[in-house]
């Protein structure tokens, strides 16, 4: 067990700092205001950069680096804003690692390698009006026609929507009952009979365009298909990941906050001296420090145990439902340390804190994960419907 980065690792996170911490502020605050996501032409670069896909096999365009990699970058940009780091979450633990991991030769070779080089944006398309923590509940379907698959239903809450190039849709696949019947399929934003509600007005995650997914008889191809009916369990597993970045995302506004309090605490004054040296204030930057730290550990370890490069539900579980935890107390702690100036939209951390609320209810709320982390520790599931 050895709790040490490698010089290669520590060179790849002073890079991805030094650039989110140059180049990025000012795009931030610009789509922070708008409402807008990441250029594509930021996103190119990032990939010119090495940023995008980077725990994606070379022979798919990525860099052939493991997971570990992957979430110290996503934090370092993170720390800036969800907004800006969401392009690298996407390449990186997003859906596309499902295509990779399942989907079929043709699919694989023609969205993946894309995804590494900029060139497409892949979100992920799973709740809907009446499934959201009960996923099994889905209606939208893709029934069988010859060469392709027809594909009707409604989903919600698609991040991307609207502005990804294509969608990773979960829908029923079969009439077998619950997750036997659920699949996935890959649609293209242009597909005929695919329609986008409006981007929502959410408290937090501006930049990160959010919106209902309508699909009136959409036609697919078959070579479309990431996962077919019965798959369900594939499509959680690819998951797994996808809960470890969130929980980076999720502890970067912590850690983020926490850089920039420490900061502020020995500049400020008040009654004479810098605030850091009254104790009470001491005592809250330790319960801080603890908390990072101990969100970025289990992080860590969800992602370094990884078999085959998927980590395990209860271990990316226990990571997502912490750190989702401890990032809303940190970035509520940093907001009262500085007082107006960290209630102030002048400054990122009222920001972070909005969006760590955001992170505890994306990709399965908080309770959702408890319940997860007790049926890994019995072994069994648990039926909520009982």
């Amino acid at each position: 067990m050895n709790f040490q980065l490698t010089d290669d690792q520590r060179e790849l996170q002073d890079a991805a700092r030094r650039f989110a911490r140059e180049e990025l502020p000012a795009i931030a605050n610009e789509l922070e205001a708008t409402n807008k996501p990441p250029s594509r032409a930021l996103v190119k670069q990032y990939a010119e950069l090495g940023f995008l896909g980077m725990n994606i096999p070379e022979e798919l365009g990525g860099m052939g680096l493991g997971n570990l990699e992957a979430l110290l970058v996503l934090e370092e940009f993170g720390k800036i804003s969800s907004a800006v780091a969401f392009p690298i979450f996407e390449s990186a633990v997003g859906p596309v690692r499902a295509i990779e991991r399942f989907a079929g030769d043709a699919l694989k070779q023609r969205v993946v390698p894309a995804v590494c080089s900029g060139d497409m944006i892949v979100a992920v398309s799973m709740s809907e009006p009446d499934a959201g923590s009960a996923l099994t509940d889905l209606t939208t379907r893709a029934v069988d026609d010859g060469d392709h698959l027809v594909v009707t239903g409604t989903k919600r809450w698609c991040s991307g929507g609207g502005h990804a190039d294509g969608y990773v849709v979960y829908c029923r696949m079969s009439d077998d009952p619950g997750a036997r019947g659920i699949g996935a399929v890959f649609v293209e934003a242009d597909t005929p009979g695919l329609t986008f509600g409006p981007n929502e007005e959410l408290m937090g995650f501006r930049g990160i365009p959010s919106s209902d997914l309508m699909f009136d008889e959409c036609r697919v191809p078959k070579e479309n298909v990431v996962v077919p009916a019965g798959g369900f369990k594939k499509l959680m597993e690819a998951f797994d990941l996808e809960r470890c970045g969130n929980a980076t995302m999720s502890m970067a506004q912590a850690s983020g906050a926490l850089e920039d309090v420490i900061e502020y605490v020995q500049e400020r004054k008040q009654f004479g001296k810098p605030i850091v040296d009254f104790q009470a204030v001491q005592l809250k930057l330790a319960e801080m420090q603890m908390q990072v730290d101990a969100a970025r550990l289990l992080i860590w370890r969800a992602a370094s145990n990884a078999q085959d490069g998927l980590p395990s539900i209860q271990e990316s579980s226990i990571a997502k439902c912490f750190a989702n935890s401890i990032s809303r107390e940190v970035t509520g702690n940093a907001v009262q340390l500085m007082g107006a100036y960290g209630y102030s939209k002048d400054f990122p951390m009222e920001r972070r804190m909005r969006d760590s609320w955001g992170w505890g209810i994306a990709g399965g709320a908080i309770d959702i994960q408890k319940t997860n982390i007790a049926s890994a520790m019995v072994g069994r599931r648990f039926n909520q419907r009982a």
